[in-house]
């Protein structure tokens, strides 16, 4: 039952992210700039904490 709910909420999040791209392209392609930069943000933050790791946690 659980994998039901799992594929209806797929399918309603592949055709939401359809009808944004279709209505509003520049809206779409400014979330998938908000979200790249977050993924970047991210990693920046990774690569600082194991840096400060490798160089002994000071």
């Amino acid at each position: 039952m659980a994998v039901q709910g799992k594929k209806v909420a797929l399918y309603a999040l592949v055709v939401f992210v359809l009808y944004v791209i279709i209505t509003d392209p520049s809206k779409a392609a400014d979330y998938v700039q908000i979200g790249f930069e977050g993924i970047s943000t991210a990693a920046k933050a990774i690569g600082q904490f194991m840096t400060w790791i490798a160089d002994g946690a000071q």
